[in-house]
Parts: C-alpha cells; structure tokens; sequence
C-alpha cells in the first residue's frame, strides 16, 4: 500500500466525498484505511467495568485505500504516488511537484 499511518489524505468517493483527515491506521491485507473524522458510525457501548459508563458514541469504520488519495506534504495537494532512488534507497514522492517524502 501506498498510504501508511500519519499520512494526510482526502476522500475522493461516498457520503464524505472532499473531506481531509489524518490516517489513523492501516490495515493492508484488507485494503482500507481508517482517516480521522471520515466515515462515522455509530455504536453502543456498554459499560466494561464498575463505574464506566456506557452509551451511544460515535466512531471512525474502515474505508477502502482506492477511495483516498495522498496529499503532497510539499505542495498541499493530492497527488498519486511514485516511488524516487536517492543515495541508494527507496522513497515515496509527488507525481505533480516531484518531491521525496
């Protein structure tokens, strides 16, 4: 996979077409990402211990990684990825400005 934890990332397709958030988890045999505000459903929850309280929270699901697309660190906008060879190693970077990441 192409996106990874921490990247920013804008949604491309669904209900939260055009939103940005932060990837707050992977997952690559499945294929989907979770990003930070997309996508929320919400769950029941009950109380765990004595004390906790339980309730009706709301929480990011899993979006597929084809729905999201990286956005450039450099030039803040979303771009595809490619791969760069500097100093003998392997790096993301930007197909539109051409930057290492």
């Amino acid at each position: 996979m192409k996106i990874r934890k921490d990247d920013k990332v804008v949604v491309l397709s669904g209900r939260d077409k055009g939103a940005e958030g932060k990837v707050l988890s992977v997952d690559p045999k499945a294929g989907k990402v979770i990003v930070e505000g997309v996508l929320m459903a919400t769950v029941h929850q009950k109380p765990r211990r004595q004390g906790e309280e339980g309730g009706i929270i709301k929480r990011e699901t899993p979006i597929y990684a084809s729905k999201v697309m990286l956005i450039c660190p450099k030039c803040g906008k979303p771009t595809r990825v490619g791969h760069a060879f500097a100093d003998g190693k392997k790096s993301r970077a930007c197909k539109k400005c051409g930057a290492s990441f």
